[in-house]
C-alpha cells in the first residue's frame, strides 16, 4: 500500500522569533506525483494529521539581522548574505524531520512586503521579498524544496497575501458552522469561513498584532510580552489609540495585506512621549482594537460563530482578554481550546500549499489576494538525481 503523503513545512512569520517546524500526513490525499484531482472536503477538522512539530529560536545575532533587514536597515550584501545564513538555519531546524518527509515547504522570512505601489514612499509596483536560500535545504537534507510562495500571486495582479487561507478552508471549514481562523502572529490576519462555500471566503491582514508588542518588550530587553505583564502594567493612552486607528490601512476594504514596514513604533505618533510600560499597554490596546475594528468592519455583518485563535498572541491573557471582552458574545478560543495545535497551523498550512504546488495544482484564492486569477503559488527546487 502506498503511504500517505507527508509533507514538512517550514515556517518563519513576522514575529522573527523562531523556525516551526512541522510534518503532516495528508491520509486519503493523492501521492505525490501520482496526477488525479484535488481531495473534496470531508471527513472531520482537521483534515491533515500534524505527525510532530518543533520550534527552533533564532539564534540573537541572527533575530537582530532579519530585524535590521525588514527596517530598511540593511545593504543589499548584508540581505545577500543573510539568506543562505537564514537557508543553513531552515536546513538545520528541518533535519531530523525531514528523513520522514516526501516534500519539504519552506516559506522563508519576509523582510519587506509591497502589497500596492505607494509613491509617496517611493514604492512605485507591488513587491515582495521572502529570503531563507531553499537550495540550502535542498543540498542538506536531499528533499525537494518548494518555497517562494507569494511572487506567483503578484504577478497575476494579487497582493502576494494572504496565502493561508486556501489552506485553512481545507483544513477547518464545516459544513453549517461559520468559523473566523484567526493568527496573531506580528501582524494579525483572520481567515472567514462560511461552512464550505468557497466564495464566500474572507481574509485579510487586520493590522498589527505582536509587531508593535514585541517592540515595546524590547524596551525592558525582553523578546515579547511574556504572559502579557507588561500590556497590563501601565496606563493606556487613549487618545492616541484614537489617533492611530484613523490609518488608512485600517478603514480601507480587503483583499488586502500589510507587514513591519508599516506597523513599527517609528510610524505611530506621540509613541514616544510615554514611559515604556505605557507604551507597552498602549500598543496592546490599540493592536486588540484594531482586530476588533476589523471584525465590526467586515465580519459580522455576515454572522459568525465562533472565533479560533492561533499565533504567540494567543499566548498573551491581556491582548486575549480584550478581544473576549469587545467581541462578546461571540466565543473567542484557542486552537488548544479546540483540541488543535496552534503553533503548527501556519507551517502546517505552507505544507499543504507546498503539496498542492508539487502536484501542479492551484493553491490560491484570488478574490481573497485581489489577482486576477488563482495561481500555482510556490517554485520547486529538486535535489540532483531526484526521478531518476
Amino acid at each position: 500500500m502506498t503511504r500517505a503523503p507527508r509533507i514538512l513545512g517550514l515556517m518563519t512569520g513576522t514575529s522573527m522569533d523562531g523556525i516551526d517546524a512541522v510534518l503532516i500526513e495528508l491520509a486519503g490525499w493523492p501521492a505525490l506525483g501520482a496526477g488525479g484531482r484535488p481531495p473534496e472536503l470531508t471527513g472531520p477538522t482537521p483534515r491533515a494529521t500534524v505527525l510532530e512539530h518543533r520550534f527552533t529560536p533564532f539564534a540573537d545575532d541572527l533575530r537582530a539581522a532579519l530585524l535590521s533587514a525588514s527596517r530598511d536597515e540593511a545593504k543589499t550584501s548584508e540581505i545577500t548574505q543573510l539568506s543562505f545564513w537564514l537557508g543553513e538555519a531552515l536546513a538545520d531546524a528541518a533535519a531530523e524531520l525531514s528523513a520522514d518527509a516526501d516534500l519539504i515547504a519552506s516559506h522563508g522570512q519576509t523582510v519587506h512586503h509591497i502589497p500596492a505601489p505607494d509613491e509617496t514612499r517611493g514604492w512605485h509596483t507591488r513587491s515582495t521579498l521572502q529570503i531563507g536560500e531553499a537550495s540550502v535545504v535542498v543540498e542538506r537534507t536531499g528533499k525537494p524544496v518548494v518555497s517562494d510562495f507569494r511572487p506567483p500571486d503578484m504577478v497575476a495582479g494579487g497582493q502576494g497575501a494572504p496565502l493561508v487561507p486556501f489552506a485553512d478552508r481545507l483544513m477547518y471549514a464545516e459544513a453549517g458552522v461559520r468559523r473566523a481562523i484567526h493568527n496573531l502572529g506580528g501582524i494579525s490576519n483572520l481567515t472567514y469561513l462560511p461552512g464550505l462555500d468557497e466564495a464566500g471566503v474572507i481574509a485579510f491582514d487586520t493590522g498589527p498584532a505582536n509587531a508593535l508588542i514585541d517592540e515595546a518588550a524590547e524596551l525592558f530587553g525582553k523578546r515579547y510580552d511574556e504572559g502579557g505583564h507588561l500590556g497590563a502594567s501601565g496606563y493606556v493612552a487613549d487618545s492616541l489609540v484614537e489617533i492611530w486607528r484613523q490609518d488608512a490601512y485600517l478603514a480601507a476594504p480587503p483583499p488586502k495585506s500589510t507587514g513591519r514596514e508599516r506597523w513599527n513604533l517609528q510610524r505611530l505618533p506621540g509613541v514616544f512621549e510615554l514611559n515604556a510600560g505605557d507604551i507597552a499597554a498602549t500598543v496592546t490596546a490599540f493592536s486588540a482594537q484594531t482586530v476588533v475594528d476589523a471584525y465590526q468592519r467586515f465580519v459580522l455583518p455576515h454572522g459568525l460563530d465562533e472565533i479560533v485563535v492561533a499565533g504567540g498572541g494567543a499566548y498573551n491573557p491581556t491582548f486575549m482578554a480584550q478581544l473576549k471582552a469587545a467581541l462578546a458574545p461571540i466565543p473567542v478560543l484557542t486552537f488548544e481550546e479546540r483540541g488543535w495545535n496552534s503553533s503548527a497551523r501556519e507551517a502546517a498550512a505552507f505544507a499543504i500549499l507546498g503539496y498542492y504546488a508539487y502536484q501542479g495544482w492551484r493553491n490560491t484564492l484570488p478574490h481573497t489576494t485581489g489577482a486576477r486569477h488563482a495561481v500555482i503559488a510556490g517554485k520547486l527546487s529538486r535535489p540532483a538525481g531526484e526521478g531518476s
